[in-house]
């Protein structure tokens, strides 16, 4: 289950480009572009732009850490 609730707005869940999901992450740019590309990471792209879930990127490293 996502840790958003209703009452947080969907921005406070969204990482705006490959930039900020390596901040995110604490990843370099470059490591960040290599999974995007090659899905290995949840993200989908909202124009020319990389989007992805902090919600989505947690629970895909929870689940990749428990071996699911």
């Amino acid at each position: 289950m996502d840790n958003l609730t209703n009452s947080e707005p969907l921005c406070d869940d969204l990482l705006d480009g490959a930039e900020e999901i390596a901040r995110f992450t604490g990843w370099p740019p470059r490591r960040v572009y290599y999974l995007l590309e090659k899905k290995l990471i949840p993200a989908f792209k909202v124009g020319t732009r990389w989007t992805a879930r902090k919600s989505s990127l947690q629970r895909h490293f929870e689940e990749l850490e428990s071996g699911e």
